[in-house]
């Protein structure tokens, strides 16, 4: 069976884009948060924590890659029913990954990059980091952590898995007063939390954000084949009437790519200045030309089973139909 090229170059992109944004992660950690001592949320803080107690417990930190990575192998192995086999293959990866970055970047940053500006630095960070995690999460990654015990009690419980998160990277960045005697620590690494959290949003959304326009006007034919020509995208033409005039009218819908829109914008002017348009944002356009939904449908035995009992049944009553039907008396 021979894979499409189309198909090597999209998952090749994939991985590297994943990698990019792990990096980018790895690198707002290693060289703006931790060398302040910040405690930050997920396996990141987690082994930030860590090291601090064994450097204060046995005079020697455990490295925070070797943490981080040694506790997903341990989450998934626990967890692997639960989530899949294909949720524990790419968190593998992410996870591994990680760990390699924030192992390697770790020791080049001895001191924070912004001196004396700690709140600043942490800032610098977290938007890395947000950054980072968006990149991964937009082309199907996963850096485990946090996500694999909020998967674990998504499916035990009616817990979402974004509460889950969020109360476990309380708790590791609360943690952090026990070790330091610091609020402003503590404050700092609420602030990472909540900069990160929404940088990483924004990059997922804005990453599938597309513009949706509706154009009345006269001359609807000749926009709607400019479009097609000069913009590679597509026009429904739906059928109306304007209830003041008591006209029909014609009215195009167009989906295209936000950097896309200045385009659109363009052709309809040039054509009609004088057309009524709309503009929508929507967030996740899906199909031919856009984004594809990457879901994995899982088919229930029972389901199937059912089903099968189901046709069994009525194969039956079809035969028992024929054969009353080729017993019964013929009516003249």
């Amino acid at each position: 069976m021979t894979i499409p090229g189309k198909k090597i170059w999209m998952s090749s992109r994939d991985y590297f884009m994943i990698v990019f944004g792990i990096f980018l992660y790895a690198l707002g950690f290693s060289a703006f948060i931790f060398p302040y001592k910040v405690v930050m949320g997920g396996l990141a803080g987690f082994g930030t924590v860590i090291y601090f107690v064994s450097d204060k417990l046995m005079g020697f930190g455990i490295p925070v890659a070797i943490t981080m990575y040694t506790t997903n192998i341990i989450l998934l192995a626990i967890a692997y029913r639960s989530v899949g086999k294909q949720f524990v293959l790419r968190t593998v990866f992410g996870a591994a990954v990680i760990s390699l970055f924030i192992g390697a970047l770790t020791p080049f940053f001895p001191e924070p990059v912004v001196k004396d500006q700690p709140f600043m630095s942490v800032i610098i960070g977290a938007i890395m980091c947000g950054v980072g995690i968006g990149m991964a999460f937009v082309h199907n990654g996963s850096t485990g952590g946090i996500d694999i015990i909020a998967a674990m009690v998504s499916k035990k419980t009616n817990v979402t898995i974004g509460r889950t998160m969020l109360y476990c990277d309380m708790c590791i960045i609360s943690s952090s007063y026990l070790i330091f005697h610091e609020v402003d620590r503590v404050v700092f690494g609420f602030v990472i939390l909540v900069i990160t959290s929404f940088v990483t949003d924004m990059v997922v959304n804005t990453n599938r954000q597309a513009i949706q326009f509706t154009i009345f006007s006269s001359r609807w034919e000749e926009i709607a084949t400019a479009i097609n020509n000069e913009a590679n995208r597509g026009c429904t033409v739906i059928n109306g009437m304007g209830w003041y005039t008591k006209h029909e009218v014609k009215m195009l819908i167009v989906m295209c790519r936000k950097i896309e829109a200045v385009t659109i914008f363009r052709i309809i002017k040039s054509i009609d200045n004088n057309a009524f348009i709309t503009q929508a944002n929507v967030n996740g356009v899906y199909g031919n030309g856009f984004d594809s939904i990457k879901l994995k449908m899982k088919t229930s035995t029972a389901a199937n089973s059912k089903t099968e009992s189901l046709a069994e049944a009525s194969d039956a009553h079809s035969a028992d139909m024929a054969v009353n039907s080729e017993s019964a008396p013929h009516k003249a």
